[in-house]
């Protein structure tokens, strides 16, 4: 499948979502989608998975959207769709992206599993920019050894872009909404987006149980397409 975009987009800064550990990349896209003025550029699915679609509110929600918000010169690319055995796959998509609006910068969101007993997540980031250390190190610790998988990895290998990723861990069970706020947070720091992460960490449940229901859609509609594949076997 080849990406289209409805509208031609000069130098945007690309932030990512994918559902990683705890949803945090999702959640933390889709507050971002509420809460700014967005425009949906384009839509993308791989042909190469099941032909699956979640229905939320009445309206389908496409397995990875793009949006634009024209004020912060932003796009958001907002999935609900695992990464799992198409990280190469996400990370040409992203890049492709890139390439066509020239993107200055590129920023993934991620969730990690929690090391400690602590209660409150913890903001982690990864730069390839020596200048912009200082700065994240107010609000998140730089990750100097770890081990990095998924979309996000696929995608630091490939890219010769500019590009920050940012990771809050989780205790708790999917989704995590106290940790995609604290990406908020450091989201906001940044780029000055004037967003308050506080409705997020009060509506947590909403979130939670909004991308919970989405994601039991999907994985019923993933047990359906197996039970049909077995069916034509047996």
């Amino acid at each position: 499948m080849k990406l289209t975009l409805k509208k031609k987009v000069k130098n945007p800064i690309i932030i990512t979502g994918f559902p990683g550990f705890g949803l945090v990349g999702t959640i933390a896209t889709e507050y971002l989608l509420e809460h700014l003025d967005c425009e949906q550029l384009g839509r993308y699915w791989f042909e190469n998975m099941p032909a699956t679609i979640a229905i939320h509110s009445g309206r389908v929600v496409d397995p990875v959207g793009i949006f634009y918000n024209k004020k912060h010169n932003i796009i958001v690319v907002h999935s609900i769709l695992t990464t799992q055995n198409i990280e190469w796959a996400v990370a040409d998509l992203i890049e492709d992206l890139a390439k066509q609006t020239n993107a200055k910068e590129i920023i993934c969101l991620e969730g990690v599993g929690s090391t400690t007993q602590q209660q409150e997540s913890q903001t982690f980031f990864f730069t390839s920019e020596e200048k912009k250390k200082k700065f994240f190190k107010k609000f998140g610790k730089e990750l100097n050894e770890g081990i990095i998988v998924g979309a996000t990895s696929a995608l630091l290998l490939k890219t010769k872009r500019k590009i920050n990723a940012f990771f809050a861990d989780t205790h708790s069970q999917l989704p995590d909404s106290n940790a995609a706020a604290k990406l908020i947070e450091l989201l906001d720091s940044y780029l000055n987006l004037k967003i308050d992460p506080k409705p997020l960490y009060e509506t947590a449940k909403k979130f939670e149980e909004k991308l919970k229901g989405i994601m039991e859609q999907g994985g019923k509609a993933q047990e359906e397409v197996k039970k049909k594949q077995m069916s034509y076997v047996g």
